[in-house]
């Protein structure tokens, strides 16, 4: 058996698919089981998984059209079954894993804008579930495949090599961050695509929450965030202005999942890190604004969601659309009236209450 797993939406999707990868091995135990990917995180992630026999890596964006196509043709004849990891509902990826051409293409029936996206090029597929989570509906995908049901108890798993760790321990003696302190990490981006940039709660809340974080617990606080996120985690360090404040820097996201896992909390968006932090089992506050929790909620960890729970929420299901707000009064008011005083208490109880 020879399965192509699809894995180009992004670093937290593919993350939410290691259940299924880990379930595929268990059932094909011989099986090449490659995933292809076009993001450099999702590289990082995958290639260390050792239940998957390659990590295909593939820039498509940069590459254009023709350039992928002669890649995509270099595949064809060569796998029995492929998967397209949930959500991918853009019509490329559709196209993807057709021109690949497995016998067995297994997909998503979506519930919005399914005939736009080409998912009919697939000939496995089940219908989307909004009260599922992505990790359940991957799981059902690769049921699909096998014709069987799964029943461990599905667990997100990220992978460190010896020199992540390595890399993280020089970075916490370097910071002077001994083993008896409180550290909390924050991730204030999250993924702009599609206009997702405005689930973003605003720098200066994060700033000031970590004010009140060092006044009140002496607390660490390290920023996390890709290299194109730069900006944003220094304006957030510059908010807090205190030496007790830390912007990280590893050479790749396995590096930064090192140091995040010294973290005794994890504050953050709806984001990749958000599902980093599920799967190195952190403790997770997560800011949620129009996205249906359902979906993308922490993952197996003890975790706080912190909403408005407003009755136009949740707003953003999954569609090829960019996310907008049709509130008349105040736009984006789920994440933009989502106040400090909320995130602070939630934070604070998490703190004082008994890890586990």
């Amino acid at each position: 058996m020879r399965i192509l797993i699809f894995a180009l939406s992004g670093i937290g999707d593919a993350l939410m698919f290691t259940p299924s990868i880990k379930a595929l091995r268990q059932t094909y135990p011989d099986a090449q089981i490659d995933a292809l990917v076009m993001f450099g995180g999702v590289r990082d992630i995958y290639e260390r998984n050792p239940h998957l026999s390659q990590t295909l890596y593939y820039d498509f964006m940069k590459q254009g059209a023709l350039n992928s196509l002669i890649y995509l043709l270099k595949l064809r004849g060569k796998y029995d079954a492929s998967i397209n990891v949930y959500p991918a509902n853009r019509k490329e990826y559709n196209i993807f894993s057709f021109i690949v051409g497995a016998k067995r293409r297994v997909a998503i029936d979506y519930l919005r804008m399914n005939s736009s996206s080409l998912a009919f090029l697939n000939n496995l597929r089940i219908k989307e579930n909004d009260s599922l989570h992505n990790v359940e509906e991957n799981l059902l995908l690769c049921e699909k495949l096998a014709g069987q049901k799964f029943n461990a108890t599905p667990l997100l798993e990220f992978y460190l090599y010896k020199e992540d760790e390595l890399a993280s321990a020089e970075f916490l003696s370097r910071n002077k961050i001994t083993d008896d302190e409180l550290v909390i990490g924050f991730h204030p981006g999250c993924a702009t695509l599609k206009n997702h940039v405005r689930r973003r709660w605003e720098p200066e809340k994060f700033s000031e929450l970590g004010r009140l974080l060092i006044k009140e617990f002496n607390a660490h606080i390290l920023i996390f965030g890709g290299p194109e996120e730069g900006e944003l985690k220094q304006t957030v360090a510059c908010g807090i202005n205190s030496d007790r404040v830390i912007i990280t820097k590893g050479e790749n996201l396995a590096q930064s999942a090192a140091i995040m896992k010294r973290c005794s909390l994890f504050i953050t968006n709806d984001s990749s890190l958000m599902h980093a932090a599920s799967a190195l089992k952190l403790r997770v506050i997560a800011i949620i604004g129009p996205t249906n929790t359902n979906y993308i909620r922490p993952w197996q960890t003890n975790h706080t969601i912190v909403s408005l729970n407003l009755e136009c929420s949740p707003c953003f299901f999954y569609s090829p659309k960019p996310l907008i707000c049709h509130r008349t009064d105040v736009q984006f008011k789920c994440i933009k009236e989502l106040s400090v005083p909320m995130v602070l208490e939630a934070a604070r109880k998490m703190i004082l209450s008994p890890s586990n």
